[in-house]
C-alpha cells in the first residue's frame, strides 16, 4: 500500500503495477476532460511504482543501481489454456514397462573398421554399413543371395517401419488435441485421417498444389525424383518467356514473326525517332567539335613553329673592341 495524504494505491512490484481500487470515473464528463484525468492518475501510479523501487535494497553497478523484484502477488488470468499431457508413445510405454531409461548419447564413438573416432551420425558416420567392402558368410546363410541386396533391404524397411510409428504418434496426439507446433499449420488444411476433429473437405486444386510443392521441394526441383506411376508433372503457374528467332523467317513458313534483329531494330528507330531531341544535343555537339578543332589548330601551330626555330641557323653576336688577329691588314 502507498499512501499520500489522502490517495490510496496498491503496487504490485512482481508485475511493476499499480492501482487505485477505491477511484471511480464520473460519468458526465467531456472526452478532453477524461483523457487528460486519465493521464494525470497515471502519472500518479507511475510515480507510486518509482517511489516503491526506491524503497528496496539496491546494489551498485556500472550501468546504476540494480534491485531485486519481489515475487508478484497479483495473479493475473492466462491467455491461453493450460497445456493437455501429451500422450506417451509407444517406445515410452515399452521403456516404462521395461524400466529402461533415457540417457544421452555421446556423438563421437569409435569406429572398428578405420579404428578412428567418428561421428555416430551423418556423413562419414562410424560403423557405416555401406563402407565394409567384405561381409563374413554364415553357415545359415543362403549362398544365392546377395548379402549386401538384403543389408539394403533390411535398412529400408527399418526406416518405412520409423515412419509408419511417427505417423501413428501424430495420430494419437491430434485426438487428445497436443500436435507438435511444427505440424499445426499442415494438419489445419490436411488432418490426419484417425483425428476427432471435423475434417475440412479438401478440393481437388488444394491437393494437386500441396503434391506439386511436395514433388519440387528438392534442389533439383524434383528434377531427378522418382515419380510414383500416373503421376502427372506439376502445372507451371505463370507465363513462359518467349524469345523471337535470331534467324530471319524461312521461306517455307516454318518460322513465324520478325527476328531478334528486325525487333531490336525496331524498337530502337522507335526510341531515337521519339526521343532524338533529348538523346542528342546538337548545338552542344557543333560547339564540342569547334572546340576541339580550334585546339589541334593551336597545337600544330606551335610544333611547327617549334620546329622551324631548330633548323633556322644562329648568328653569332658580334663583339666590338675586340684585338686584332695576326695577318689581319685591317687591323693594322
Amino acid at each position: 500500500m502507498e499512501i499520500e495524504g489522502e490517495k490510496m494505491f496498491e503496487v504490485d512490484l512482481g508485475n511493476l503495477m499499480a492501482y487505485d481500487s477505491h477511484y471511480t470515473i464520473p460519468s458526465q464528463q467531456s472526452r478532453e476532460e477524461l483523457v487528460k484525468e486519465c493521464l494525470q492518475k497515471g502519472t500518479e501510479l507511475v510515480q507510486a511504482i518509482a517511489d516503491s523501487l526506491f524503497t528496496l535494497p539496491s546494489t551498485e553497478d556500472v550501468d546504476g543501481p540494480l534491485v531485486k523484484l519481489p515475487p508478484p502477488t497479483t495473479k493475473l488470468p492466462r491467455e491461453k489454456h493450460m497445456p493437455r499431457p501429451r500422450p506417451p508413445t509407444k517406445w515410452e510405454e515399452f521403456a516404462k514397462k521395461k524400466g529402461i531409461i533415457k540417457r544421452k548419447k555421446d556423438k563421437v564413438v569409435f569406429d572398428e573398421q578405420s579404428e578412428t573416432w567418428k561421428r555416430r551420425h551423418g556423413y562419414d558416420h562410424a560403423n557405416d554399413e555401406e563402407a565394409i567392402p567384405i561381409i563374413e558368410a554364415k553357415p545359415t546363410d543362403d549362398p544365392d543371395e546377395d548379402p549386401f541386396a538384403k543389408r539394403r533391404q533390411d535398412k529400408k524397411g527399418r526406416v518405412d517401419k520409423q515412419e509408419k510409428n511417427r505417423l501413428q504418434n501424430l495420430k494419437n496426439a491430434a485426438k487428445f488435441g497436443d500436435l507438435p507446433s511444427h505440424v499445426q499449420l499442415a494438419a489445419t488444411s490436411l488432418p490426419i485421417t484417425g483425428t476427432q476433429a471435423v475434417q475440412k473437405k479438401v478440393t481437388k486444386d488444394e491437393l494437386g498444389n500441396v503434391a506439386g510443392i511436395a514433388s519440387t521441394a528438392t534442389a533439383s526441383g524434383g528434377k531427378f525424383d522418382k515419380k510414383l506411376p500416373g503421376e502427372k508433372p506439376p502445372k507451371h503457374k505463370g507465363k513462359f518467356r518467349k524469345f523471337p528467332p535470331v534467324a530471319p523467317p524461312a521461306a517455307n513458313g516454318k518460322v513465324t514473326g520478325p527476328s531478334e534483329r528486325e525487333q531490336t531494330e525496331k524498337i530502337l528507330n522507335k526510341i531515337l525517332s521519339k526521343n532524338n531531341h533529348d538523346i542528342l544535343n546538337v548545338n552542344k555537339a557543333v560547339t564540342v567539335h569547334n572546340v576541339k578543332k580550334e585546339k589541334n589548330r593551336r597545337s600544330d601551330k606551335s610544333k611547327s613553329s617549334a620546329t622551324d626555330k631548330k633548323l633556322k641557323p644562329q648568328k653569332k653576336p658580334f663583339k666590338k673592341g675586340g684585338s686584332a688577329k695576326k695577318g689581319n691588314p685591317k687591323a693594322q
